[in-house]
């Protein structure tokens, strides 16, 4: 490409540009702040409709920090350059790219613009640059203008100088970032912890204030030896924030032992959390560890733990106190040092005012509370948790230019989730699978099988007439079954008790609605 003919920008522009990047970087700024802040300044004195900033991971792949004119879904995804030729072009140039209007590469934002119907725009200019420190590919900056031939008007040089400028600056943000990351976590090992417990578990998404509180509180409690009680509904993530607290304690080099409450057989769950000795009971013909044991020096997860029967709740409540443990069948007692962590999706304050939980056990676990907040309460944070499991979806299915419509996300936002991040990560990829087996790249309301939520009440009693009174009242109790049953992992026992019905009446009102 050739920029002979351009025009260079103003030098007061530059150092217009230059002083409030200098102002930027020292203010601060909530993580994440400065990117934004950057790709805004950038945007003051460049012709750009839509932008991005990404900044090269230790994978090589280009992650997006900050956005201009895209969709928000694109900050919870990964872009693989391999997968993108467009932005693999960008990388392996030290000079500015253009494409052209009529380029047969495909962008990598196609359906992702805001603003346009379906999030197209067909034809429009397209430059990118690299971001280099020295030698260092640090990330990439991408920018789309309406008119063709908009960067036409800025000179090679210029466009050069504010690669660099952004290159530096990105590269002492995230030096800035680092430091402030060793110096909430003790040791080094900690951060291959918190890759491997995200790798294996997923991630905290979400930008919200809401998230940004509760990494607060991980980070606050993680390096304590308190005990934590991590409450909310289903699919809200409790196990990866006990993953998280774990990986970033002083305990992250020994075991994080996990056992699920509401699995354990009431013969056995004694001998699971304790062990036994060999001859304790039928079947006992050796002698074995309980989770507390095996937990030593380490960490315990209880999850569900208002699952656990009364007469259990009393022995662990002892050892919770003592710091013992008793096998079944042996006379001597053994020393542990667990840190516990316990995570239910009950409410624990009122199982102990019905006398289903001991106050004095709830008490030994509260005295750290970390409450997830549902979904629905994440502001803004939908959009970017469906781009963030679209990219898994896109891995698994080797469809890496599936995506989805921009209004599509709206449409996610406006729903209940009574399942949560779980529910709408099922709703996705049933999307998806849905758009690859038509042969479909886009991800429409058709494929995701969500009704546009009406706001308004009259609107909905307005409705009954059309179906009838019986129907309705027959409609919004199935809505409620099923609700309850997503929030319970599909447990009928569960679901009665949060409607304060008999299971057996519930069950059956369920066949005689379709939910069966």
């Amino acid at each position: 490409m050739s920029f002979s003919n351009s025009i260079a920008m103003p030098a007061n522009s530059i150092d217009t540009l230059l002083l409030q990047l200098a102002v930027d970087l020292s203010a601060q700024l909530p993580q994440g702040e400065h990117y934004q802040r950057l790709l805004d300044s950038l945007n003051q004195v460049l012709p750009s409709d839509a932008s991005a900033l990404f900044i090269l991971d230790a994978h090589k792949s280009l992650v997006p920090v900050a956005i201009s004119g895209l969709s928000p879904a694109i900050l919870g995804r990964r872009f693989e350059p391999t997968a993108h030729p467009r932005l693999a072009a960008i990388l392996a140039s030290r000079a500015p790219v253009r494409f052209e209007a009529d380029s047969p590469l495909p962008d990598p934002f196609d359906g992702l613009v805001e603003g346009m119907p379906d999030g197209e725009l067909d034809v429009h200019d397209c430059l990118g640059c690299s971001l280099y420190v020295e030698d260092e590919l640090v990330g990439a900056i991408t920018l789309d203008a309406m008119e063709v031939g908009a960067f036409s008007q800025v000179s090679e040089v210029t466009i050069s100088t504010i690669a660099a400028l952004a290159a530096a600056n990105v590269r002492n943000v995230t030096l800035i970032e680092a430091l402030r990351s060793s110096n909430r976590h003790q040791h080094s090992i900690n951060q291959l912890l918190i890759e491997q417990a995200r790798a294996q578990q997923g991630e905290l998404v979400g930008n919200s204030p809401q998230m940004q509180q509760l990494q607060r509180s991980i980070a606050t409690v993680a390096p304590s030896d308190f005990a934590v009680l991590i409450s909310g509904e289903t699919g809200t993530g409790k196990e990866l924030v006990a993953h998280l607290l774990h990986a970033q304690s002083n305990r992250s080099d020994k075991p994080m032992i996990q056992v699920n409450c509401a699995a354990l057989p009431a013969s056995l769950a004694e001998s699971e959390l304790f062990g036994h000795v060999k001859g304790a009971f039928t079947g006992a013909t050796s002698h074995r560890p309980g989770k507390f044991e095996l937990a030593d020096e380490g960490t315990l997860f209880l999850d569900e733990i208002g699952e656990l029967p009364l007469l259990l709740q009393a022995k662990l409540l002892r050892v919770l106190q003592q710091g013992e443990v008793q096998r079944v069948g042996a006379d001597k007692l053994k020393h542990v040092n667990v840190r516990i962590i316990a995570a239910t999706n009950r409410d624990l304050q009122h199982e102990v005012e019905q006398g289903r939980f001991r106050a004095d056990l709830y008490h030994r676990l509260h005295v750290f509370p970390i409450q997830l907040p549902p979904l629905r309460e994440r502001d803004g944070d939908t959009p970017l948790l469906a781009g963030h499991l679209l990219d898994k979806v896109r891995t698994q299915f080797h469809a890496p230019q599936l995506h989805i419509q921009p209004r599509c996300l709206t449409l996610l936002e406006q729903q209940g989730w009574p399942g949560n991040v779980r529910e709408l990560e099922h709703c996705l990829m049933r999307a998806a699978l849905s758009a690859i087996q038509q042969g479909e790249q886009v991800i429409t309301q058709r494929h995701l099988g969500l009704q546009q939520v009406n706001p308004s009440l009259s609107a909905s009693i307005a409705s009954v007439p059309e179906q009838g009174f019986r129907r309705a009242i027959e409609d919004y109790q199935k809505r409620l079954i099923e609700q309850a049953l997503a929030q319970h992992d599909g447990v009928w026992a569960q679901a009665a008790r949060s409607l304060q019905m008999d299971r057996g009446n519930l069950y059956r009102l369920g066949k005689k609605l379709g939910v069966v």
